[in-house]
């Protein structure tokens, strides 16, 4: 720390109590001055000599035929006034970053000035400040802090002024000159450890942020909006600087966000950094961190449009996002446990953005530009995945209405979903958390997903779910009956390469699928009679006119999935098909099931069509 020592002769002040000082000497004292609640008794000559106020001062007390002085307000109290005193004196005083502002406003409060005397305190106090305070990184930090009880004679004075400057100024230094200490606060990191390579040291660009961080917001504003007109700052530091300087100061606990005490004050600052963000689209922070603050802004109540400014800032981010950072909490006048409106109105924006660069709708009638739309826009590819990540967490809400889920879930292009596991498992988190769903409700939901973006390990547990409609999970053995059937015989066309990818077998799916259903019966008309002897057997009402109808809706509907599912897996692995009367009678037909007239021509055309058996 730089310091100015000023005087030669020793300190002879001294104190009687804690309201009564002064200086120890043959002479009597013949002025008493009196700054706040304390009463200096000193000499009229070397005051008057230094302080032209104190000339006028004495001057109207002489007339009122009094020996008292007071200053109420002098600024910097009767510190600051002592370190006057002791310059008129000729004592040595110690100038520092701690003391100087207050006694360079005391001495401007004095009037102590070079037309009263030259080389004057207020003089000596200015070339201190010139040559060293503001040419040290430390020392205008501490003096920047120490302005803010006498900030508006800092002020005037361009102390605060000259002291961001400076700030600002060695903030956009280039690191690898930089030759002073910067480890004032600052806590590094095991990447950020100094390295000495011969004489020069390796500095991290974001050396500054956590000096500042020891600034009040209002002072912290100012220092950041100078260093951003500087230009040469990169926003992905002033992004970290910003971050730090909420973890610094905002509290961690909502009760302590939110407290009477302290709500204003949070508020404020939340306002402040949203203000200062970069102006890069963004770029500059974290998608993590901007949530965080969207969070913290809701809590506070801060400004509606600040709020807005962040969500369009989060969609420009939103792929960066983990699903823990969407979970917003929800206020009131809203039920659910978190806001789902934000999060929709985040992924409408984020939409917005991307349709600017890519028509999507295009894209999606168009197959050819698939794989180029894949291969361009990842970014929407994860937000696929966050969403149906985030839904799969919410689902787990009771007062999640089925409308916001599925709304939520649409507004996803059907091309940032390849595959449709994390929609299934989200799904199905919902059905179980909402049994009281109705049966159109289960349909509706039921049919987000597209069974053939299922993988193997989902359709084997759709086809096992309980929940879901039983048109989905016949859909699900289908397809995926047809996928072996046609990944089977893909291999047996093409030897040499037993391994298809993904798009190349389903399109040998929907090949089979068509064949298939050809010589199948509809699907549809299969699903009634399931359902009437699935009524049936609920109900308690067979008879035994229908008695072989009954033994097969007995054996079906137990373990449906797993009797639709061998069916299917015989035709997908070239298996003949036989009515085996002792599970199934010819009246009741599974999915599977082939128009008895033609059962013989249906079963050669199959194996002809497979080439397996």
């Amino acid at each position: 720390m730089k310091f100015m020592k000023l005087g030669s002769k020793p300190d002879a002040f001294q104190a009687d109590g804690k309201s009564i000082r002064y200086v120890s000497s043959e002479l009597a004292t013949d002025v008493i001055i009196n700054v706040g609640e304390v009463k200096f008794y000193l000499h009229k000559f070397p005051l008057l000599s230094k302080s032209n106020r104190l000339q006028k001062l004495v001057s109207e007390a002489n007339e009122e035929n009094s020996e008292e002085v007071y200053m109420v307000d002098f600024p910097g109290g009767p510190k600051s006034f002592e370190i006057c005193a002791k310059f008129c004196y000729g004592m040595t005083v110690t100038l520092n970053a701690y003391n100087v502002v207050a006694a360079r406003c005391a001495a401007e409060y004095l009037e102590m000035t070079e037309d009263v005397d030259r080389s004057n305190l207020v003089f000596k106090i200015e070339v201190f400040l010139n040559s060293s305070i503001f040419r040290s990184w430390k020392d205008s930090i501490i003096v920047l802090q120490t302005t803010k009880p006498l900030l508006s004679w800092a002020e005037d004075l361009k102390i605060v002024g000259r002291c961001i400057d400076s700030v600002a100024s060695k903030t956009s230094v280039d690191p690898a000159n930089i030759s002073w200490s910067y480890t004032y606060n600052r806590k590094l990191a095991e990447t950020d450890k100094i390295v000495e390579e011969g004489m020069n040291y390796r500095v991290p660009r974001d050396w500054w942020v956590e000096d500042i961080c020891e600034l009040d917001i209002d002072l912290y504003k100012r220092v950041m909006i100078a260093v951003k007109s500087k230009g040469r700052m990169d926003g992905a530091v002033i992004g970290e600087a910003l971050k730090t300087y909420a973890v610094r100061w905002l509290p961690d606990s909502v009760d302590a966000l939110v407290s009477d005490e302290h709500a204003l004050r949070n508020k404020s600052l939340v306002e402040t950094i949203i203000c200062l963000l970069p102006s890069d689209k963004g770029m500059g922070c974290s998608c993590s961190f901007l949530l965080k603050l969207l969070k913290v802004s809701i809590l506070v109540g801060a400004d509606y449009s600040l709020r807005e400014d962040l969500v369009k800032r989060i969609s420009l981010k939103l792929h960066e996002a983990r699903i823990i950072d969407l979970l917003i909490p929800a206020r009131s006048p809203q039920i659910t446990i978190y806001d789902v409106e934000l999060v929709q109105s985040v992924v409408n924006q984020f939409l917005m953005h991307e349709k600017c660069n890519w028509n999507l709708d295009v894209v999606e009638k168009n197959e050819k530009g698939s794989g180029k739309f894949i291969l361009g826009h990842g970014s929407l590819l994860s937000v696929g995945r966050l969403i149906d990540g985030y839904l799969a967490e919410i689902a787990h809400d009771p007062n999640l209405n089925l409308c916001s889920f599925i709304d939520l879930s649409q507004s996803i292009p059907e091309l940032a979903r390849p595959i449709h596991d994390g929609l299934y498992k989200a799904i199905d988190i919902y059905l179980k958390e909402h049994p009281s769903l109705t049966k159109a409700e289960r349909k509706r939901i039921s049919g987000l997903m597209n069974v053939k973006k299922l993988t193997m390990e989902a359709s084997m547990d759709a086809a096992q779910n309980e929940l879901l409609p039983l048109r989905v999970v016949v859909q699900v053995l289908f397809f995926e009956q047809v996928r072996s059937a046609a990944g089977l015989r893909a291999a047996n066309n093409h030897p040499s390469d037993a391994s298809l990818s993904r798009t190349n077998l389903d399109e040998e799916c929907d090949k089979t699928a068509l064949a298939e259903e050809e010589n199948c019966k509809p699907l549809g008309k299969h699903m009634s009679e399931i359902k009437v002897t699935e009524e049936f057997q609920k109900n308690g009402k067979l008879g035994k006119k229908n008695s072989k109808n009954s033994r097969s809706g007995v054996q079906l509907l137990p373990s449906r999935s797993r009797r639709i599912f061998d069916k299917l897996w015989s035709v997908g692995k070239g298996q003949h098909v036989e009515n085996r009367s002792s599970e199934t009678s010819g009246s009741s037909q599974s999915p599977t099931s082939i128009v008895p007239g033609d059962a013989k021509s249906v079963s050669s055309s199959r194996h002809r069509r497979h080439s397996i058996s």
